[in-house]
């Protein structure tokens, strides 16, 4: 294996130390805006190891492009340095990135959805009102003569 391939992989371990920190922060801190009486917050410790597993099949991933899978014994300092990279310098350009993520994409979506529901159910519940206003004369009339035709017999 040549020199430059070592320091690609090397950077590749790297960049992936940088990214599963991120990965990892995101979920974190999902978790952690979550109400604390919320699912997701029930379900943390799985959703970490899930997301661990994810890192380490993402992780063998590069390294299978990188060089065919090869593992060296540096591959997890590099992995190591690359999360305390992100801890250290990356940490805020990252959250600043996710913060107008969430509110250029995910905020507008998330309110586009409620207001269909919102308008769905204010539909349903118009449609509701409409037919119960058009049965009642009839629930009436069914009363009236439910008591005369079915009387209780005394004991």
């Amino acid at each position: 294996m040549s020199l430059s391939v070592q320091f690609l992989s090397l950077l590749a371990m790297i960049g992936t130390g940088i990214v599963a920190g991120a990965f990892m922060d995101m979920i974190g801190t999902g978790t952690a805006q979550a109400g604390k009486k919320s699912i997701i917050r029930k379900r943390a410790a799985w959703l970490e190891v899930i997301g661990w597993v994810l890192v380490g099949c993402w992780t063998f991933y590069i390294l299978y492009l990188v060089r065919d899978g090869a593992w060296r014994i540096y591959d997890p300092f590099a992995q190591i340095s690359g999360m305390l990279l992100y801890v250290t310098i990356f940490y805020k350009p990252f959250r600043l990135f996710g913060r107008i993520l969430l509110l250029v994409f995910v905020k507008p979506l998330w309110f586009i959805a409620r207001l269909i529901v919102s308008i769905i159910r204010y539909i349903v519940r118009f449609i509701m009102k409409v037919i119960k206003v058009l049965f009642t004369p009839f629930v009436k009339l069914y009363r009236i003569v439910s008591r005369k035709l079915f009387k209780r017999r005394a004991k």
